[in-house]
């Protein structure tokens, strides 16, 4: 059996930088149809803006904010087939400014009519790719515990969910702190103990939400979850614990990374986001934090080396390596070994 279904990983992610011009602009050249696009202004405070097929264009939430999915005129126009259209919105195309988009596919049409399939408890719909792992899942509130099919066909590990229509925290389900605990996008808060997953971990055809007010999973109003599941070769989840030394923790995903997001999951750390297009050799320390509108910065004590078989840290900073458990996402830029069993390059 081959190590990965995917060879070219810029099939299904790819990170791409490109600079504002205040009108409107067509950015191409990220080589696979884009679904999901979160951009950032990396000169500026702007928000993080992220835009999906399933919500369609103009239609943005912020990672870095509870607002509710609203449409923002000129930001992302239109999705296509290598890339997206963005009009004059500052926080997408300020004249001469840097911004950087990183981009999934999902491109498959789903809809699951619950009591038609047997599958879940309510209705849901989206777009899914089953050969990378990744679903854009949407459906209506029920305030009752619920269970909500992902259409991936294989357990997700990682679930990113927010109300559409309240102004609830960003809710996440990470293997990592497993399903009795949620940690929350939008903030440096610490994993705490939770309801929202009924400590029922997600199955091969659904994902469980619980009602009430307090939860942000499954009140009222309509909901968005970006589901994750492993794909050997091209996307790994989990958690490692720092060791506070130069001479860093490793960890190994079985590729390069392309593109990293970490969390302390204890309190005051926010989420870490590294890739391979704003820093091109090694140590990657060009951050940006999902939970702050911050501009970039270059932090050393961050400093990461993305190796041809994981990612191994060069900093005792606590965003990424103290004596402290954090959980992490990651993408390929290659696999370790390719499908005909000619092993990656290094960095």
């Amino acid at each position: 059996m081959a190590y990965t279904v995917i060879d070219k990983s810029t099939d299904y992610f790819n990170s791409v930088l490109y600079t504002g011009n205040g009108g409107t602009q067509n950015i191409t050249g990220v080589g696979h149809q884009v679904d999901w696009t979160w951009i950032k202004h990396r000169g500026d405070t702007e928000g993080h803006g992220l835009f999906d097929v399933v919500r369609g264009a103009l239609y943005r939430l912020q990672s870095s904010g509870t607002t509710v999915s609203s449409s923002q005129s000129g930001t992302v126009t239109a999705f296509g087939s290598d890339g997206f259209s963005i009009g004059n919105n500052a926080e997408v195309n300020a004249n001469t400014a840097s911004y950087v988009s990183w981009n999934w596919k999902a491109g498959t049409s789903f809809s699951n009519d619950a009591s038609s399939t047997s599958v879940g408890s309510i209705d849901s719909s989206g777009s899914v790719s089953t050969t990378s792992g990744f679903s854009i899942i949407k459906w209506s509130g029920a305030n009752a515990t619920s269970t909500v099919a992902h259409g991936l066909g294989v357990a997700p590990k990682v679930l990113l969910v927010k109300s559409l229509a309240n102004t609830t925290t960003w809710m996440v389900q990470h293997t990592g702190i497993g399903n009795a605990k949620e940690i929350y996008l939008n903030n440096n808060s610490a994993s705490g103990n939770s309801t929202a997953w009924n400590s029922t971990s997600p199955t091969t055809t659904v994902f469980t939400v619980t009602g009430g007010a307090g939860d942000g999973v499954n009140h009222s109003g309509d909901y968005i979850a970006y589901c994750f599941a492993e794909v050997k070769g091209f996307s790994k989840f989990g958690s490692y614990i720092g060791n506070a030394n130069a001479n860093g923790a490793f960890v190994y995903t079985g590729f390069k990374p392309a593109w990293i997001l970490i969390k302390s999951t204890g309190a005051g750390e926010s989420w870490q986001i590294l890739d391979n297009k704003r820093s091109t050799f090694n140590p990657a320390d060009d951050i940006l934090m999902a939970d702050l509108t911050n501009a970039e910065s270059t932090v050393s004590g961050r400093a990461t080396d993305f190796v041809s078989n994981g990612f191994k840290f060069r900093g005792t900073e606590g965003g990424t390596n103290t004596t402290a458990t954090y959980i992490y996402m990651a993408f390929a830029e290659s696999p370790f070994v390719n499908s005909s069993g000619i092993p990656t390059t290094a960095r």
